[in-house]
């Protein structure tokens, strides 16, 4: 990969210490930025834009996930590489989570929905549609983890997207109802149901939300390989981060049933403008992509699978993330 693809160490963000967990750029300026969905909840992002680009007008691209992250983990590590590559990007904490919690001190954290979160991709879009120095014809969404498939259900809803890339991806309604690989039948997803509802009843009278199983502190060796690969990122210095959940809290208990209920993909085969998807050989969660792809159509559609690589390599490993490939699609779709 040319040695332009990486990151390099750089000064501290301006009046502030820099907070993430991938070394600054030299060739990049940054600012935190706000911006509201229209459900009226307050985002929180980074602003990455190109230091010495020419140009008036940029193509944009807005990023967000892994499922459970924060804008200091992968997303800001992926928008910072991109706008090395000429991109303004905007790497943004969904909804309940992140900064963008600490911004709604009114509202509930650590819990998800299918339909806020796609909105908060729309919203990105909203915000980026509105700078000064970015053309609006020329947006693009990247999401990872469980924000891949956001944002393949976002591009199948908001027209304005005109790229879409979705690495190591997660169809967090796919397996929330059926668990992983499908394994879940009716009857266990109803008694699922049955248990997360009696906890909704004890919520509301305890007045707080019962946490839902996380990372565990310490592993024991008896894990799945893919929970050592999760724990490896988000528990240790290569990836921890104090707001991310996976790093140091517990999503809500509830926050599945409206994700067992509505499925996000139902319209991906609508989708016009162009979609990669990326994913990991080795990764437990490869189906999701896969079966992603089956589903989308057009010649302006690709599936990516990246040799040797597990779902969290495409966190942060830049010898994995294909940065040459995505910097190329969104060039040829965007620029």
């Amino acid at each position: 990969m040319p040695h332009l693809l990486f990151s390099k160490q750089g000064d501290k963000m301006s009046n502030q210490t820099w907070d993430k967990v991938f070394p600054k750029s030299d060739e990049v300026a940054v600012k935190k930025v706000e911006f509201k969905n229209r459900f009226g909840i307050t985002l929180v992002g980074d602003l990455y834009t190109p230091k010495n680009a020419k140009q008036d007008k940029f193509a944009a691209i807005a990023i967000s996930g892994p499922f459970g992250a924060v804008k200091e983990q992968a997303s800001g590590f992926y928008a910072q590489t991109l706008a090395e590559q000429g991109f303004i990007t905007l790497a943004f904490d969904p909804s309940f989570t992140g900064e963008s919690a600490l911004a709604n001190k009114n509202l509930p954290q650590n819990v998800a929905s299918p339909d806020i979160n796609t909105e908060d991709f729309s919203a990105a879009v909203d915000f980026l549609s509105n700078q000064s120095n970015i053309d609006a014809e020329k947006i693009g969404i990247l999401g990872i983890c469980g924000f891949g498939g956001l944002a393949i259900n976002a591009a199948a809803m908001d027209t304005r997207i005109k790229a879409t890339v979705a690495s190591t991806m997660y169809d967090m309604t796919r397996v929330s109802a059926y668990g992983y690989n499908d394994t879940m039948d009716a009857k266990a997803r109803y008694a699922l149901k049955e248990q997360l509802n009696k906890q909704r009843t004890l919520d509301f009278k305890n007045k707080s939300y019962a946490k839902a199983q996380g990372l565990p502190e310490k592993l024991t060796g008896d894990e799945p390989q893919f929970i050592k690969d999760y724990w490896d990122y988000y528990k240790t210095k290569r990836g921890f981060h104090k707001r991310s959940i996976n790093s140091n809290g517990n999503w809500n208990q509830t926050s599945s049933l409206s994700l067992m209920n509505l499925p996000i993909l139902a319209f991906s085969d609508e989708i016009q403008s162009a979609v990669l998807v990326i994913h990991g050989e080795k990764a437990h969660s490869r189906y999701f992509s896969e079966d992603a792809f089956k589903k989308l159509k057009g010649k302006n559609k690709e599936l990516l699978i990246i040799k040797d690589a597990n779902h969290v390599d495409l966190y942060d490993n830049a010898d994995k993330i294909p940065f040459a490939k995505i910097t190329e699609f969104f060039k040829a779709n965007l620029v």
